[in-house]
């Protein structure tokens, strides 16, 4: 072997060397680098330099979802060198738990979670995914384990910010941080949901009962308003027509009566200007006047004579004299 071919050797030995020794870190991403086993630094995103021989980088369990040929997605753990720093998300599997009310129920819950600090995540967990999946599981048994399953329905909110809560306190110490836990799905058994179906069903029947019977009764109390005012308006024009009829003949009587009192000043200014009694002219007129009416009728066979026919007559002596004087 001649000096050539060793040195050539030499130089391929030092670019492989060297090219073990170049690390290059993605953006968001990082590296744990242990030096004969025992932690030595972080690497950060860019290019870094180690030593192939003393410094390995330790790798970290955890998940990747691929999916299948059949259409489903699948979750595997594996170890991986390179820590992603952005934010994860865990869609975890369907567990069965028990309400307060002894209720088997169904949940699927989404967790998203970031890692803030490496090197706990590395040294602190041995397997983060499982460990993660397993006290969110728990930590899900117990929050609904202390709610009936209405409530458990109804308060989505409240079991996600519980679980975030102790999600989160939980896994401070691995270097990681719950940001948000969403429930998916709730499934109740079979005869729970057609029990649920059928009272929602007669709530609604019970609330469409109740607005028809509160429109029928609006309907009713409308009409019975409405006649109300028909029959006050109806009243109203009855008394305004007996008020303005009453005055009518008020008018008519006070002007009749104004013209019988015209009427009589002029026959007295007459009588007195043929020196008269106007008393006894009125009085004869009267006379005679009821008289007519007594004995003036085409059926009336009956003749009436007044009982003191001296009035009458001096009334028609008044008028002979009065006549004579003119």
């Amino acid at each position: 072997m001649g000096p050539q071919i060793i040195v050539l050797l030499i130089a391929l030995f030092v670019v492989l060397f060297a090219l073990r020794g170049f690390k290059i870190v993605q953006q968001s991403e990082t590296m744990i680098v242990e030096r004969l086993g025992r932690y030595h630094r972080t690497l950060n995103s860019g290019i870094n330099i180690i030593w192939p021989v003393i410094d390995r980088p330790r790798a970290i369990m955890w998940r990747q979802v691929r999916s299948g040929l059949d259409g489903r997605v699948y979750a595997t753990t594996k170890p991986v060198v390179r820590i992603d720093l952005r934010e994860s998300v865990y869609d975890f599997p369907k567990q069965s738990v028990i309400t307060r009310d002894n209720v088997v129920t169904e949940i699927n819950a989404v967790i998203y979670f970031q890692i803030t600090d490496p090197v706990k995540a590395v040294y602190e967990i041995a397997n983060l995914p499982e460990a993660i999946e397993k006290l969110t599981q728990t930590t899900l048994r117990n929050v609904i384990g202390e709610m009936d399953l209405d409530e458990t329905l109804t308060s989505r909110d409240t079991i996600n910010s519980k679980l975030r809560s102790v999600l989160d306190e939980a896994t401070h110490k691995w270097g990681v941080k719950v940001n948000r836990v969403e429930l998916q799905d709730i499934n109740p058994p079979h005869d729970i949901r057609d029990a649920m179906e059928k009272q929602m069903r007669a709530e609604r029947d019970k609330r469409a009962k109740i607005l028809e019977a509160e429109g029928t009764k609006a309907q009713l109390t409308l009409e019975a308003e409405g006649r109300k005012m028909a029959e006050i308006n109806k009243a109203e024009g009855e008394k305004q027509a007996q008020i303005l009829k009453a005055e009518g003949e008020a008018e008519a009587r006070l002007r009749v009566a104004a013209a019988e009192a015209e009427a009589i000043r002029r026959v007295a200014d007459a009588v007195a200007n043929l020196q008269g009694d106007p008393v006894q002219y009125l009085v004869a007129i009267r006379y005679i006047d009821t008289l007519k009416e007594m004995v003036g009728g085409k059926d009336n066979k009956t003749v009436y004579i007044p009982y003191e026919a001296t009035a009458l007559l001096s009334s028609v002596g008044s008028l002979r004299d009065l006549f004579i004087k003119e």
